[in-house]
């Protein structure tokens, strides 16, 4: 080869080298698995987390409960059930079809029933009575009830095109036929259980995202994500491995990034009467009536784990002790409620007054795909309980399975981790602690069945109070509640925790969602 064509290689080479930097590529490994394109099939971690870069809502939801402008330019209560939100008259649909106020009534018509749901929106619209267009950039909602939290709860429901929507099932949405948004991004592609593609849009109407392209992976597997990082096969990671951090903070082409998060981790005992295929005696044999009613087993299995000895040697430091479901600091925690002691003593006299001092054989099934640290941790309460008598099994399931099972009720503990989205108490009061009522929206993730008659009046008051002061002690008041009838057992508060090529910097959005508008270069 002469001199001249080596030439002519080497500019080649750096012409092309120079395109794919122009390019602005991004590629996020990250850990909360998809169920659905459709961002109105399940409220799930992942499948919100995707949908921000396609789809906007009425309005904007950031941490601690901020509201935002989005699709709606402005908002406000014309009476105590009756909301009128203006929109915004610049915004097309990435076909170029322009997005009205019909779109809107659409949206939340279709969010209260897509079938094969098994994580409903129907709860953010429980006190919604009827959603019209004025004019085309005119909303009006009225209510059953009163209700000053309505626009932190619609905000989490993702606007899809009536034109698009109406004539699309979910299967259209993963095939990205219908995947024709406001938001950020444009669909690319889909591959279900590895990745979605995606390009910015050059008809959003916010600000012009940093990225050219992203490619969004999931990789369940917390080594995994840290290895696809520190080969470049990735940019970003989200959720670090516990085991994984201190690594990752001494690696110089590496930063990390750290901040409290809301995500709770809640074991959620089963309150379904009669026998139950994981509880058994001690021989094995099915208990003709489920132990787990008794609130003095409840509260026996929960003073026996050691809360501080998860967090700290499981989870290595990573995450903060809970005994409620809102971390400190939050809208309606309840500062007045202590630490849950640890006491294998007192749980074992707690199980003899139950009518249990030999104890009994319990099944613990969590997702082995979902939950950072979950199995390992559920594994270290395994071997809490079997110290005071009540011998325990741990059943590590694929998501896929375990969702649909527990949602049905049909295990003896589960094992949730719950998002706090909103940044405040009411959510999962509503979501994870009601009577569980579909027709009403209500305790969708309520796994358990837990139902307490003052539980509900609490949620019931604290939705028509106006006034913040006295809802956030409705909500002091359901903590103590849940609290004293050990309604679930919280565990730990997650923190949030992300890693990233050196020269890129990543910042919170919403509770612990992961998308590229988070991303940022180092001094932008």
């Amino acid at each position: 080869m002469n001199s001249s064509s080596k030439l002519t290689l080497i500019a080649a080479a750096l012409l092309a080298a120079g395109s794919l930097a122009s390019a602005q590529t991004l590629s996020i490994a990250f850990a909360d698995p998809i169920s659905s394109v459709d961002p109105q099939l399940n409220n799930h971690a992942g499948d919100r987390s995707l949908a921000l870069h396609f789809w906007d809502s009425i309005i904007n939801s950031r941490d601690g409960g901020k509201l935002e402008p989005a699709l709606a330019a402005s908002w406000k209560a014309l009476d105590d059930k009756t909301w009128e939100f203006k929109l915004r008259n610049d915004i097309k649909w990435q076909d170029g079809t322009p997005f009205t106020a019909d779109d809107i009534v659409f949206s939340f018509q279709r969010a209260r029933s897509v079938p094969g749901t098994v994580a409903s929106y129907t709860g953010a619209l429980r006190t919604v009575e009827s959603t019209t267009a004025k004019d085309p950039h005119t909303v009006i909602i009225k209510t059953n009830t009163p209700n000053p939290m309505l626009p932190l709860d619609i905000a989490s429901i993702y606007i899809v095109s009536k034109h698009v929507g109406e004539k699309s099932k979910t299967e259209d949405y993963n095939a990205g036929r219908a995947v024709i948004g406001t938001g950020p991004y444009k669909f690319v592609s889909y591959s279900p259980g590895d990745r979605t593609v995606f390009e910015r849009s050059p008809t959003y109407y916010g600000p012009k995202p940093l990225w050219d392209k992203v490619n969004y992976r999931f990789i369940s597997n917390g080594a995994a994500r840290t290895a696809a990082l520190l080969s470049g096969d990735v940019d970003v990671i989200d959720k670090v491995a516990v085991t994984d951090v201190d690594k990752l903070r001494k690696t110089p082409s590496v930063s990390v990034y750290t901040y409290p998060g809301l995500r709770v981790l809640l074991l959620q005992p089963s309150f379904r009467p009669g026998p139950n295929e994981f509880i058994t005696d001690n021989a094995g044999k099915p208990l003709a009536q489920n132990p787990l009613q008794d609130q003095r087993v409840r509260q026996a299995l929960s003073i026996a784990i050691n809360r501080k000895g998860i967090a700290d040697r499981v989870l290595q430091g990573t995450v903060t002790e809970a005994n409620q479901w809102m971390p400190k600091g939050t809208f309606g925690y309840n500062p007045e409620v202590k630490d849950i002691a640890y006491n294998a003593e007192q749980a074992k006299k707690l199980l003899a007054e139950a009518g249990f001092p030999q104890g009994f054989q319990v099944t613990i099934h969590v997702p082995g795909d979902r939950y950072p640290q979950a199995p390992e941790t559920v594994q270290a309460v395994a071997q809490f309980w079997t110290r005071v008598g009540v011998k325990t099994k741990v059943e590590v399931v694929p998501w896929s399975v375990y969702s649909s099972r527990a949602t049905k009720n049909e295990f003896a503990v589960s094992v949730i981790a719950w998002g706090n989205g909103t940044g405040e108490a009411g959510y999962g009061l509503l979501q994870t602690l009601a009577t569980n009522d579909a027709k009403r929206g209500r305790g969708s993730n309520n796994w358990g069945r837990y139902s307490n008659e003052s539980v509900d009046k609490a949620l019931d008051a604290a939705t028509v109070e106006f006034d913040a002061g006295r809802r956030a002690a409705m909500f002091r008041h359901s903590v103590k509640l849940v609290t004293d009838d050990v309604g679930h057992i919280p565990l730990f508060h997650y923190q949030n925790i992300w890693a990233a090529k050196k020269g890129l910097k990543v910042v919170p959005l919403l509770s612990d969602r992961t998308t590229a508008m988070q991303v940022t270069k180092v001094g932008k």
